[in-house]
Order: C-alpha cells, then structure tokens, then sequence
C-alpha cells in the first residue's frame, strides 16, 4: 500500500491559485486556469475593447512567457521559440530533414508526433514504427532522427529517454522529444534533447495555442525556419517588409507570429509554475496516481496519469455519472492528478467503480 499523500505546505497553498478543481481529472485533455490567468486574459479582453492593446505589450507577454518556459525546464530563453500547435513545430522538424531520411516514431503515439513525418513520404523519409519499450533498439545507423512524446498521451507510460538519448548520440541520430503530456508533473530538463515541442494548454493550464520548441546547440544551424515570418526577424519591427531577410541568430528565428490575445494568459500561468518546486509537484501527484492504482489493483507507477483497460466505456461512464471529468484514449480509461487535486478524488473515483480485475495500468510493450 502507498504512504498515505501528504500535501506539502507551499503546494497547499498553490492550490488556492486555482478557482476550482474538485472531480476534475482530465489535467491531460485540458488543463484548468489559474485566477492569475484569468485576470491576465480578461485584462487584454477589457484592453483590446478599449482600443488600448499594443503589439507592444503583446510581446512583452511572450518574452515573459518564453523565459518562464525555459526556466521550467533547464534551457536560457534563447533556446526557446514559439509556436502555436506541436503540429505544426514537428512539421517544421520534418521539412528539415534530408530526402530519404529515416525516422524512428512510437508506435501508437500522438499523430502530432508521426504525421508530420508520414507527410514527408513523397521525398523518400522513411518512418519506422517501434513499441515505446523498443524505440532505442530500433534506432540504427540509418537513422536521422527520433521522435517521442516523453509521457505517451493514450497510456501515460513515460519514455526510457536515457536509453533512447544513448542510442541516438551512438548513431548519430536527432532526438525530439514532445513533453505536452509531461511538463507540469514530471520534472524535465529539455537540454537533454536535440528539440523538443510542448503545448501549455495541459499541464502548463495555459490558453490553447500557446506551444514552445526548445533547440538544442547543433540544431541552431540545422533545423530550416521554413515558417519564418517578421516575427522571426533579428528585429521583427524592422522585418515587416520584403525583399531583405535578417532572421534573429538564436532560437527566436523559428518562432511564429504570436496569436496576441493568448499570450498574457500563457505568461501569468508559466509565472506561476515557474516558482514551483517541479520535484516536490512530482511527488504529490504521483502519489495520487499510485494511491488510486492501489485502490484499483494496479501496479504503482510513479504517474500522475493513470490508465487501464476500458473497451466497453463502462468505467469512463461511471466516473462520468459520479459527476467526475476524466478521459477515455485507445480503448483505455485515463485519469489525471494535479496540483488542485486531493486524496478525496481518489476515493471518489474509487467509489465511482466497481469492483473487478483491470489488469495492467499499461498496455503491453508500452
């Protein structure tokens, strides 16, 4: 049996930086907003309607946000650029790559991550397909890049990222990591990846389409800025025009032109989970997670996202008419613990179920 979850203090009180939260597992399909996020969102709303928002303050909020984010995970805001959707970042990735590439996917892991790649075909790029417990071996001497979400969306299962960095740095080969479904809960440090994509509207509780790439050093020169616009410029107000084009030297020439009014919402969320201590938000959702998998006679997996077989949805409908949010993915029940969750929540999903054997908490080769 797990030790009973014990909230620290300072995570105690971050609680209270959330309106609400109480039944709401679904962390992973969407996070909840903060007040300060709030507040910042409706600010720019009462701005934009007053005729006073400004590109000006508009980007002030993206560099806030930007060197929030690389704070959160262990990169100088240089390294960071912004985007929209990881989609569209691992479409930029895939357009860099060289004709008859090899890329080394999960199988079964978000289409965010794979199809970018698939779209590539018709230039010779090759995808290899390989079980999250096997991605390190199939990398090979052919291989250019792999690419991997950190903690797979469907199952929660997290990524042995040191046996696939090991077998990449062997070969050669580029490693792009997608940490949507980890930073927030699982501490990161995206130095460890060539490039790495996240969306902040999950764990991060940001607006939805607010995202981040992090480039790696060797990456500066090889990634092409083939979305580049005058934001991207050295400086943007001064690359509004054609036909000279002078593209910022450090990660900033892959950002997008931001969308404004999601920014200063992004930039109060970051804020805030920037000043966590991201060891200790491991710890009390985790311990979540692992205290409801007892409660269902799963293994504990150290998670904060926790599944199980449900092809029928009768699990997923029950928790539903128990008045509890939580997700179905894959033909598999998913709940997830964050910081405005309680060991109430697990009793009631506890109590929402019936009691039968829900085999493992992963699927096979995950």
């Amino acid at each position: 049996m797990p030790a009973p979850v014990i909230v620290p203090q300072p995570l105690a009180a971050a609680r209270a930086a959330f309106v609400g939260g109480a039944g709401y597992l679904a962390a992973c399909t969407q996070g909840l907003p903060l007040r300060a996020t709030l507040s910042a969102s409706r600010a720019e709303l009462d701005a934009w309607e007053r005729g006073e928002a400004t590109p000006a303050a508009y980007g002030a909020a993206v560099e806030e946000a930007r060197a929030a984010f690389g704070s959160i995970v262990g990169v100088p805001a240089d390294r960071v650029a912004i985007g929209s959707q990881v989609s569209a970042i691992a479409a930029t990735v895939a357009a860099s790559l060289p004709d008859g590439a090899e890329v080394v996917c999960v199988d079964g892991d978000f289409s965010s991550m794979v199809f970018p790649f698939l779209a590539q075909q018709h230039r010779g790029v090759t995808v290899v397909h390989a079980p999250l417990d096997r991605v390190a071996d199939a990398i090979g001497p052919r291989t250019s890049l792999v690419a991997f979400s950190l903690v797979q969306s469907a199952t929660g299962a997290v990524a042995d990222s040191d046996a696939i960095i090991a077998a990449a740095a062997t070969h050669g080969a580029i490693t792009f990591a997608d940490l949507t479904q980890a930073v927030g809960w699982l501490p990161v440090d995206a130095s460890r990846f060539d490039l790495t994509a996240c969306h902040a509207y999950k764990w991060l509780c940001a607006p939805r389409g607010s995202a981040f790439l992090t480039v790696g050093d060797r990456m500066l020169d090889e990634l092409r800025p083939v979305q580049a616009g005058w934001f991207a410029g050295d400086d943007p107000w001064a690359s509004c025009y054609g036909p000279d084009m002078h593209l910022a030297r450090d990660a900033r020439r892959f950002d997008v032109s931001p969308a404004w009014p999601v920014w200063p919402g992004t930039a109060a969320a970051l804020a805030f989970f920037a000043g966590l201590d991201q060891v200790a938000v491991h710890a009390y959702t985790s311990g979540l997670g692992d205290a409801l998998s007892d409660r269902l006679g799963l293994p504990a997996l150290g998670q904060a996202i926790v599944t199980w077989p449900d092809a029928d949805g009768s699990d997923l409908a029950a928790l539903s008419a128990s008045g509890i949010r939580a997700s179905g993915r894959a033909g598999r029940a998913r709940v997830a613990f964050h910081l405005w969750n309680t060991p109430d929540d697990v009793a009631r999903v506890g109590d929402a179920l019936p009691a039968k054997d829900r085999g493992s908490a992963e699927p096979a080769g995950s």
